[in-house]
């Protein structure tokens, strides 16, 4: 063979060789989620939490005190994560509303890249295609009481999903029967006293209220074992030095002035990455990790490259360029119309409402099933909720509301009159309005102009029905079924 045709065929074979390489040493990613559940665990100081397996994680890895998301409930949340571009931008934003021309999930790349892809049970995406979404469709690790899985690693890089929805709102409401069923893996140190309990300033203080928060918190240590279990598949297989494990929720604890709320307790999640080697070990770190940032952050890892359209960051191992502010927005909430769009700083948040007449609670016939929901109802009926209590059913809400949440974590005290603030205020109104205008106009239509416009389906007429009857069709919530797709 000649000189140049040998040193031709060596350098191609070199380069083979270090794709090939390069394809082995990419990290595994296992991203898990569990539902409606909020940063309620031993790492964030939750003192109601029981969560061995979520500590240890935050101990071996970085917990990330400002993450968020970008709304308060699952298919507008999940569908940002997965395109990796703001719902508002087109058309996603309403509650189940299916985009009739939607993006495409970021796993495609994904695959494209080399990965295998693996995402079993819910997807709940508002319309973006599921077809090329995953190679395989099958849990990694069971959930809850069954006998474990031993599903074998793929042979390649590859991007896990993991959703326990045992934590979800559903469960929280379930009756006893079902509880017991979904925390049966319990020991009885992991119960909770509901006469112990912390209650929010914003719920009244009766056993049905007591109740429901004991029950959540026992099912965010369900979903503690669930996390446990990937955690120990991962070491039976030799995979954790070369494995990102993501644990985070899709939005806050499914209850009410959680779920569904633009604020913190409805936008904060819990983040926490271990990635050995990568991040030192009991890291805290404060930049903002958002959502909207999991599809360009996989595709980063992964060598693959980032659509330009796309609205987040890569933060990991480290974020190059934190962002200055998380953003969040409130439409549709199945069959109650709400519209609020907010802008987050390191301390302070900034609301916007622009539904005049419409309080804060909303009229969603899902929550109003719940006891919680229930007791708030009964206490506004008979007019003794507290001041603070009431703010959540006031149909007259400030166009503009400011939050210090340093000294107002619960978001209660809106000092946007304030002149102390009104720099603060003009700055975070000026960021607001970039941001909607960033998204563009679809974000700012009604879904019946949507409709018109050919931008999304007609909307499921059984919310129609909702709204008249003010009912659900299973008003006692069956027990969560794993891999079920699109549990509301």
């Amino acid at each position: 063979m000649r000189p140049a045709l040998l040193l031709l065929s060596l350098g191609l074979a070199t380069f083979v060789f270090d794709r090939a390489e390069a394809a082995e040493t990419r990290p595994n990613i296992v991203l898990v989620i569990g539902e409606d559940m909020g940063p309620d665990t031993g790492a964030y100081g939750c003192k109601d939490a029981v969560t061995p397996n979520m500590d240890r994680l935050a101990k071996e890895g970085a917990l990330f005190t400002r993450a968020f998301t970008h709304c308060g409930v699952c298919a507008p949340s999940r569908s940002g994560m997965v395109s990796g571009i703001y719902p508002l931008t087109w058309g996603g934003q309403n509650m189940r509303s299916k985009v009739i021309n939607p993006p495409r999930p970021f796993t495609e790349k994904l695959r494209e890249a080399g990965y295998y892809v693996m995402w079993p049970g819910k997807t709940d995406f508002q319309g973006i295609p599921e077809k090329n979404l995953a190679n395989s469709r099958e849990l990694l690790v069971n959930y809850g009481n069954k006998p474990d899985l031993k599903t074998p690693p793929p042979k390649q890089p590859f991007f896990a999903y993991i959703n326990d929805s045992v934590s979800h709102e559903s469960q929280v409401r379930a009756n006893d029967a079902a509880h017991a069923r979904n925390t049966a893996a319990l020991k009885p140190s992991d119960r909770r006293d509901p006469a112990k309990v912390e209650l929010p300033p914003f719920y009244p203080d009766t056993p049905e209220v007591r109740r429901e928060v004991a029950h959540y918190h026992e099912l965010v240590t369900a979903v503690d074992y669930t996390l446990g279990r990937v955690l120990a598949w991962l070491k039976e297989h030799n995979l954790e030095e070369n494995t990102i494990v993501i644990l985070t929720g899709d939005h806050g604890r499914g209850m009410p002035r959680y779920k569904r709320s633009p604020k913190d307790t409805g936008t904060r999640v819990p983040l926490i990455v271990r990635w050995p080697g990568k991040i030192p070990a009991g890291s805290i770190r404060e930049d903002f990790a958002s959502w909207i940032d999991f599809a360009p952050t996989a595709l980063t890892l992964a060598g693959a490259p980032v659509p330009k359209e796309y609205d987040g960051r890569c933060f990991l191992p480290t974020a190059t360029h934190p962002p200055k502010y998380a953003y969040a927005f409130l439409d549709y909430m199945d069959e109650s119309f709400d519209k609020v769009r907010s802008v987050r700083d390191p301390r302070f948040r900034y609301v916007r409402n622009q539904a005049p007449g419409v309080d804060e609670a909303g009229k969603v016939a899902y929550q109003e099933v719940g006891q919680t929901m229930q007791a708030l109802r009964k206490a506004q009926a008979a007019g003794t909720l507290t001041p603070l209590q009431a703010l959540y059913f006031n149909p007259n809400r400030a166009p503009e509301e400011l939050y210090d949440t340093v000294s107002d974590p619960w978001e209660v005290k809106n000092i946007a009159g304030d002149p102390a603030y009104a720099a603060k205020l003009a700055e975070l109104r000026a960021e607001c309005d970039r941001w909607v205008a960033h998204c563009g106009p679809l974000g700012e239509m009604h879904a019946d102009e949507l409709v018109k416009k050919g931008i999304i389906q007609p909307r499921d007429e059984k919310y129609v029905e909702r709204a008249t009857t003010g009912k659900v069709a299973e008003e006692t919530p069956a027990p969560a079924k794993k891999g079920k797709k699109n549990a509301k």
